[in-house]
């Protein structure tokens, strides 16, 4: 198969007829990796990684605290990704997609900001301080809130799918705001553990366990928007005969 069949053959997943079964392929070994891994993660993090030095067994709390901050923000920007696709070439599917991530890339910001204040109320001495770091990443999740807000306040799925897209795009740029915030501003929150330009600052086993997590959470990132995507494709293409003849085999107990 030359190149631009191959093309043709990855974007035929661009309609919403053809993506629906190929996400209820995918999901469930997503969701399989995910619970693996979660275990294997969890298991390296609480019973593996060595006693730290200096906050001793809290600080355990990194192995689900920093996976959760990394996703939020990651999922925030493939959102505004599809966002940007969706405006630029117009497609369902893209909309679908991005209003799909952001109920979890709203929990895992929650699931950040909680375990960030279990951990900073033995180390820092108060479970909020208004640091920079912490305030850019409650921005995030009002974010969050507010582009899910919007998209399920307009009745019109086109000015609903336009509206979220521009908030997703717009608030894309506190993204890096959150990143860096420790390096442009004095703030109590601790520098990045890991780092493209430089050595871990930690344990192998501690590093091992955490990037095990975030594997895990992507994992499971992919399994439920692939869920949520399915369920969004049913409710908008509803009046098609696709659908129709899905909702036919479902009840009658076949696959889609």
């Amino acid at each position: 198969m030359n190149s631009p069949e191959r093309s043709r053959s990855i974007f035929r997943f661009a309609a919403p007829h053809n993506f629906y079964p190929l996400a209820g392929r995918l999901a469930p070994c997503f969701a399989a990796a995910a619970l693996v891994l979660g275990v294997v993660g969890l298991w390296l993090g609480f019973f593996v990684a060595p006693t730290d030095a200096t906050q001793g067994e809290v600080y355990r709390v990194i192995f689900i605290h920093v996976p959760a901050a990394w996703m939020s923000m990651f999922v925030y920007l493939v959102m505004a990704f599809w966002s940007a696709v969706g405006l630029v070439m117009n497609t369902r599917l893209s909309f679908i997609m991005s209003q799909a991530l952001a109920p979890t890339g709203a929990m895992f910001c929650f699931v950040a900001l909680w375990t960030g204040a279990l951990w900073g109320k033995p180390t820092w001495g108060a479970y909020w301080v208004w640091d920079a770091r912490l305030t850019s990443q409650l921005l995030l999740l009002f974010l969050y809130f507010g582009f899910i807000a919007l998209t399920r306040a307009i009745e019109d799925p086109r000015r609903a799918d336009r509206a979220g897209a521009i908030i997703a795009l717009v608030g894309a740029v506190n993204v890096p705001i959150i990143y860096f915030s420790v390096q442009w501003w004095n703030t109590l929150h601790q520098g990045a553990s890991v780092s493209v330009t430089k050595a871990p600052s930690m344990a192998t086993t501690m590093l091992l366990g955490m990037l095990v997590m975030a594997i895990a959470a992507w994992m499971y990132t992919l399994a439920v928007v692939l869920w949520r995507a399915r369920s969004m494709i049913l409710e908008r293409e509803r009046h098609t005969e696709w659908v129709g003849a899905v909702l036919e085999r479902e009840a009658q107990g076949g696959r889609a």
